[in-house]
């Protein structure tokens, strides 16, 4: 794999992508005692994330927060630490409350709403209460875990090792001709229209621009070169950090999607792409972009309002 660079392959992620800004201090000290967090639970304030990963947003685009006391004198077991601005804390907790109503939202739909700070918080807190939910059983003697370090860890009862949250390290690579045309491809899954640039997940063993390879010729049947990072984004759906890339591809190359997994690929003219973004959501010639939220939409945004 080359790391030239290529004519028009220099553009950069149009802004950060809305999931990767966070304002708020870890303050990992805080983790090694229940006590640590205890000195900031009384000013503290908690997050609420349902089962879906939805949280009330209220109609400033302010997530809706309660008093951590109300939820008892000390931090309770069940909450997470999310960290701490101003002197104030922040917590999530699961609720078992049906967050159906309107404004109780999830990442895709509200997370594009939130200034940097409630966006690194609830982006946190879905990703670190969904690996609690799964994580409920050493993955080495099967015994319970239970949460440790403020919500940062689990340790077995059995065997008493610590296990600590995991991410999914996946590639997203936007594939142009160096030029005027972008690789945009659908899954069968997809709502109806919509195109957005290859993804896969990094296998053991495996380097990123490796993957990226990889990934492009399995789904569509291309090779790349001129491979280079872009920025990267979390993804906690539930637990993926997305590593985006910008590659370059042959135009004239025959598309063979991936059979299952590939409803259709194209190569899409910079001007379509410009009429889409217009478009904020509606098709363009049978072209529907990924959600504003995701680092995909950042990537061809940035695209195709770079020179060529």
């Amino acid at each position: 794999m080359t790391c030239e660079v290529f004519a028009g392959a220099g553009f950069q992620l149009d802004s950060p992508p809305l999931l990767s800004r966070s304002t708020v201090d870890r303050r990992e000290e805080l983790r090694e005692s229940l006590d640590g967090g205890a000195k900031l639970w009384h000013t503290g304030k908690v997050v609420l994330v349902d089962a879906k990963g939805r949280t009330q947003i209220g109609e400033d685009s302010r997530l809706i927060v309660q008093p951590a006391i109300d939820f008892g004198d000390r931090p309770s077991p069940n909450a997470v630490l999310l960290g701490v601005e101003d002197d104030v804390s922040y917590w999530a907790l699961r609720t078992d409350h049906d967050g159906a109503q309107e404004c109780w939202r999830d990442l895709r739909s509200g997370g594009a709403l939130l200034n940097d700070t409630d966006a690194g918080l609830l982006t946190t807190a879905v990703g670190l209460l969904g690996w609690h939910d799964n994580a409920r059983y050493c993955a080495v003697c099967g015994a319970a875990t239970t949460r440790v370090r403020v919500g940062w860890a689990r340790r077995c009862s059995g065997c008493d090792r610590e296990e600590y949250p995991r991410t999914d390290p996946a590639v997203i690579c936007l594939v142009s001709d160096g030029e005027d045309h972008v690789l945009l491809a659908r899954q069968p899954i997809w709502p109806q229209y919509r195109f957005s640039v290859l993804a896969g997940f990094v296998e053991v063993g495996e380097s990123l621009e490796a993957c990226v390879a990889r990934e492009i010729q399995e789904e569509v049947g291309v090779e790349v070169s001129g491979t280079r990072y872009l920025g990267s984004q979390p993804w906690p759906f539930p637990r993926s950090l997305m590593l985006g890339f910008a590659a370059i591809a042959d135009r004239n190359a025959p598309l063979a999607p991936a059979d299952g997994e590939i409803e259709e690929a194209r190569w899409v003219h910079r001007d379509t792409i410009l009429a889409a973004l217009d478009a904020e959501g509606e098709p363009v010639d049978g072209l529907r972009l990924p959600p504003g939220v995701s680092i995909a939409y950042r990537m061809i945004k940035g695209w195709a309002t770079s020179k060529p």
